[in-house]
């Protein structure tokens, strides 16, 4: 048997999700248990994939294959498309497996043409509707397969608005519609060199060529990136017989969802237009009513909508999202989807149900993603800089959280700004999916246009970004704006708070955020079927305490360097650097002693008992001698050392590929009186915690960096515990401690067996590690990673997440190596992806006993790890 490209809606079902995308799937679901759907049929993903491979094209065995559905859509509708008698008009929308709100393109009213518009216009005796339908199609038409901006029929309907001294679009008359549809018609043919296409099916498959090429465009290129979403996936693509909003004032489209997407709470959440088409809401051009008024215009459609809404949740147990159409008072449902949300939202609806026994609590682990604990862990405005601040206009709060920034009113002005180190707010009339990565950049979004469910609001919601929507008392002028007779530049301050919708003509200071109630109970349930533990990468006890308050069992990583450039420090290590004998570098490291016990102290005290993985000095020596020649001046008198013999020294540290040269162990084989301070430091620094605190057990963790061979290791080791043992004979309480190393060498991770001979375990550096494996530096890979996306040579930035190819194959192979060798080793990762969810799930089911990542990170790690064990149990 063939196989088979199009489903009708009743074919399908919800778990169809990967061949009919999202939106195809929940409308076959829809349509089976029994809502009022629209009839209409779905195209693959598989036939999206198939016109990629094809060139561009769309094969002829899929077009006779859709157009045998569109025939069995005519018998199911009783119309035709193209029809003068009978007319069909269909919208056609793209819908992936996964939600991407507004990155893909959309065209609604397909069908008209110059005699459709006319027979339509006499059927509905609404000469209006039938062009205010033509004309938009026209304009969507041009837009999304042919390229022309949208933003020039924007400034046709603007002339005609104005000329006619009219502020909303519903104030044009037939007239005006009929007028409009020429003006559009003849701009597409001044610029297209032809008359708009009058042949129905041709329209139709130039739409579905258009759907399938939205899946790469630019903007649904960075969203992917930025969810992880591969780019084979495809698009499906939905025809579906239209309904009309936009037939008078017993009309209307909406979109609401069963519980507030900004805060969770359990009540009916939306909006809607009278008159109006769906696009209409969705882009935010006019700001909406609220659903509840609905009640009003069309209360028998209203207590319909109610019940559905009601029957959707319970059915799929979660909050969804839908869109729906009024025609004459009767309800249409266009789309249902698991409704994005912010954090707050998601985890106040995952407990919720809970408490109403729709799902349990593994169910509801997977139901809030790690990185939406993100915005809850962040700042919020300071409450006495609040107070005092003055209120410059309020707008929606469509997405909570506190935003400070300098004023741009572009995105990509936020992404030059960002560049500079510069934090931004993003002011615009309304956002279009164009915008996405300054939106993602930027510390919060200001729009004057939209509301709750306006594009700006949802992927601001999705990405945990601070919105404030629907500003209507801002007037835009150029590079500036003015609201209630104050005019702000770029570049001037503002603060937006999107849990309030007020805004403010100044800068705000943040204050943390604090978190308890249902978060705590939520981490809780995270915490109960974990498998991994969750430690810390912390340098100073004030980050240790952080990571300690937001559930970390441990420190994962502590880098002794980042202790030595403080101030009064840093002229110790550079005499140490500078020194020519043992004597005088011990001399120099006698200073530096007291200091790193201090610090360790510290750390040891904030961890309260749990251990301290503790890495030895690790960067080239280079990176703390003075640059600037009044630097070296000044050390060089306090050396009583020549200016150019002290810089002859510097210039000498000087390294062609330092992150592959004088660092790590090699640094102690060379110098090995600095293992031995550290080693005294980081044991006496244990002894005095352990005398203070008797009931704890602290243990050091002593981890060896950058080891590529055992030997290496044994030398250094052999320091570690000749010093340690030394200093814990010496004293009258016994503390533990272990001796390790970092794999980072892919050298290491193939000779683990005989590392793990004197390893007591293994700490996975990632960041040094997927340097080494992929032969390209951190610093530059930049410079030439956006070309390898573009090319779709790489997904992603190996450097954010795991690459678990190869890097991943490395550790999976070290880890089963180390534990033939000594079967108890401990395993951990202490790289940037240690708090990251996709690499923690890969850590997971390669049996590691730790991830460590930063303190803001470690809710979200603790969240990841119960996912991955929820979904692979072990």
């Amino acid at each position: 048997m063939s196989q088979k490209y199009v489903y009708l809606f009743e074919e399908g079902n919800a778990n169809m999700r990967e061949l009919l995308g999202g939106k195809g799937a929940n409308l076959a679901e829809m349509t089976n248990i029994g809502m009022p759907v629209p009839y209409g049929f779905t195209i693959t993903t598989e036939a999206c994939t198939r016109y990629y491979e094809d060139g561009e094209k769309i094969a002829d065995d899929i077009q006779e294959e859709i157009l045998a559905y569109l025939e069995k859509l005519q018998a199911k509708s009783g119309k035709v498309l193209g029809s003068e008698e009978n007319p069909l008009l269909v919208s056609v929308r793209s819908g992936a497996r996964a939600s991407m709100p507004g990155m893909m393109d959309t065209i609604l009213n397909l069908g008209m043409n110059d005699k459709v518009v006319e027979t339509v216009a006499k059927s509905t005796n609404n000469p209006r509707f039938a062009y205010d339908s033509y004309r938009r199609f026209i304009q969507m038409f041009s837009d999304v397969v042919m390229g022309l901006p949208k933003s020039t029929f924007e400034v046709i309907i603007d002339e005609m608005k104005e000329a006619k001294g009219v502020k909303l679009d519903t104030e044009l008359d037939a007239d005006d519609m009929k007028e409009m549809t020429a003006r559009f018609k003849a701009y597409y043919k001044k610029n297209m060199n032809a008359d708009f296409p009058q042949d129905a099916k041709v329209q139709l498959m130039e739409a579905i060529k258009a759907v399938f090429r939205s899946w790469n465009n630019d903007r649904a290129i960075y969203y992917r990136r930025m969810n992880d979403i591969p780019s084979s996936w495809g698009t499906a693509v939905n025809v579906q017989m239209m309904v009309f909003g936009n037939m008078g004032d017993d009309c209307g489209t909406g979109v609401a969802f069963t519980r507030n997407p900004a805060t969770g709470e359990k009540k009916l959440f939306g909006e809607f237009l009278m008159n109006a088409q769906g696009e209409d809401v969705v882009a935010g051009v006019r700001t909406p009513m609220t659903i509840d008024k609905l009640a009003e215009t069309s209360p028998d459609a209203y207590a319909q909508f109610v019940d559905i809404c009601n029957n959707l949740e319970a059915h799929y147990k979660d909050m969804q999202d839908m869109e729906f159409t009024v025609e004459h008072g009767k309800l249409f449902m266009l789309q249902t989807r698991n409704g994005k949300r912010t954090g707050a939202a998601a985890l106040k609806i995952a407990c919720d149900l809970v408490d109403e026994g729709l799902i349990d609590t593994k169910e509801a682990i997977l139901r809030v993603e790690p990185g939406q604990l993100d915005s809850l862990l962040h700042a919020q405005f300071d409450a006495t800089a609040l107070k005092n601040a003055k209120v410059l206009t309020r707008g929606l709060a469509a997405s909570p959280g506190a935003a400070t920034g300098q004023i741009v009113f572009t995105a990509e002005d936020v992404i030059k700004w960002k560049e500079d180190g510069k934090k931004t707010v993003l002011v615009r009339l309304e956002t279009s999916p164009e915008d996405i990565e300054g939106m993602h950049n930027a510390e919060g979004i200001l729009t004057v246009r939209g509301g709750m469910t306006s594009h700006a609001a949802v992927v601001a919601r999705g990405m945990g970004a601070c919105c404030v929507s629907g500003c209507g008392d801002i007037v835009m002028g150029g590079k500036e704006f003015t609201v209630n007779g104050v005019t702000l530049k770029e570049g001037d301050w503002i603060s937006i708070d999107g849990s309030t919708g007020c805004v403010y003509g100044e800068r705000i200071p943040t204050v943390p955020a604090t978190i308890s109630g249902d978060f705590e109970r939520f981490m809780n349930w995270a915490d109960e079927v974990r498998q991994l533990q969750v430690r810390t990468n912390a340098d100073t006890p004030k980050d240790a305490a952080q990571a300690y308050a937001f559930g970390a069992q441990g420190i994962g990583l502590v880098r002794t360097e980042h202790m030595f450039f403080e101030a009064d420090r840093i002229k110790a290590i550079r005499e140490m650097i500078v020194s020519k004998t043992v004597e005088q570098r011990k001399a120099a490291l006698a200073k530096l002693l007291p200091m790193q016990r201090g610090d360790f102290e510290g750390i040891y005290e904030a961890m309260q008992g749990n251990p301290v993985t503790i890495r030895y000095l690790d960067p080239p020596l280079h990176e703390f001698v003075p640059k600037e020649d009044k630097d070296i001046e000044e050390l060089a008198k306090e050396m009583n050392m020549s200016f150019e013999e002290l810089k002859a020294v510097c210039d000498s540290l000087h390294e062609f590929n330092p992150m592959m040269g004088h660092r790590g162990c090699r640094l102690a084989v060379t110098y090995p009186e600095i293992a031995e301070m550290q080693t005294q430091a980081v044991i006496e620094a244990a002894i005095n915690v352990q005398r203070r605190h008797p009931g704890w057990n602290v243990v050091a963790e002593i981890m060896i960096p950058l080891v590529g061979e055992v030997k290496e290791l044994k030398f250094v080791k052999n320091i570690v515990v000749k010093v340690a043992d030394e200093v814990i004979a010496a004293s009258d309480v016994k503390v533990q401690y272990h001796v390790g190393t970092m794999i980072e060498i892919p050298r290491a991770a193939l000779l683990a067996d005989e590392i793990a001979e004197e390893a007591e375990f293994f700490s996975f550096g990632t960041n040094d590690l997927t340097q080494m494996t992929f032969g390209f530096s951190r610093d530059d890979a930049g410079k030439f990673l956006g070309a390898y996306y573009d090319k779709k040579i790489y997904e992603q930035d190996p450097f954010a997440k795991l690459d678990q190819n190869g890097v991943g194959k490395l550790i999976k192979m070290a880890a089963e190596l180390g534990r033939k060798t000594r079967p108890n080793i401990k395993l951990g990762i202490c790289g940037e992806h240690g708090g990251e969810p996709s690499s923690i799930e890969f850590c997971h089911k390669v049996g590691l006993t730790y991830v460590s990542c930063s303190p803001y990170r470690v809710p979200i790690a603790r969240l990841a790890a119960a996912q991955a064990a929820v979904k692979f149990p072990r």
